[in-house]
């Protein structure tokens, strides 16, 4: 009997239900993303610290829980992002007066700084991300996300 074990390094077929589903498809164009992102801008920031700090820049002084829901993390996750981001001086934390337990957010200068190289960094991935996009097109993928993005976390809560 043959051996029919394929070549080494051959890639599987991908079964066309996978491709046709569209979870698949959405984990493999995070998943690219995010090897670009590592490449591009990771360097200045990870993705979430880059939303954190930008959510924190139009919303100075708001509690760490809001800004957790803000940004689509969950609560211990973001206290480890903005401890971290605290450790590296990028953001500074100070506790309410009116509650000891709550934790308001806010940019230091270095934080502004780091936010305005990764902001760049992160247009130009975009930009090779839309490229293929005219402007209409564009504006039509970018709220087909928002809107998948919004059903898919309804879903979440409920379940």
């Amino acid at each position: 009997m043959a051996d029919q074990t394929p070549p080494l390094g051959t890639a599987p077929e991908i079964p066309a239900a996978l491709t046709a589903a569209p979870g698949y498809q959405v984990r493999r164009l995070y998943q690219a993303y995010l090897a670009v992102w590592a490449q591009e801008v990771d360097s200045v920031l990870t993705g979430p610290q880059f939303a954190v700090l930008q959510t924190v820049e139009a919303n100075p002084g708001r509690d760490q829980r809001s800004m957790a829901a803000a940004v689509a993390l969950d609560t211990s996750t973001m206290a480890d992002v903005a401890r971290r981001l605290e450790n590296r001086g990028l953001l500074a934390r100070r506790t309410a007066a009116s509650d000891g337990r709550r934790k308001l957010l806010y940019l230091t200068d270095a934080g502004q700084e780091a936010l305005r190289e990764a902001k760049h960094r992160a247009r130009t991935l975009d930009k090779l991300l839309l490229e293929s996009f005219d402007e209409g097109e564009r504006e039509r993928f970018v709220a087909t996300l928002q809107m998948l993005a919004d059903r898919w976390e309804g879903l979440a809560e409920e379940a």
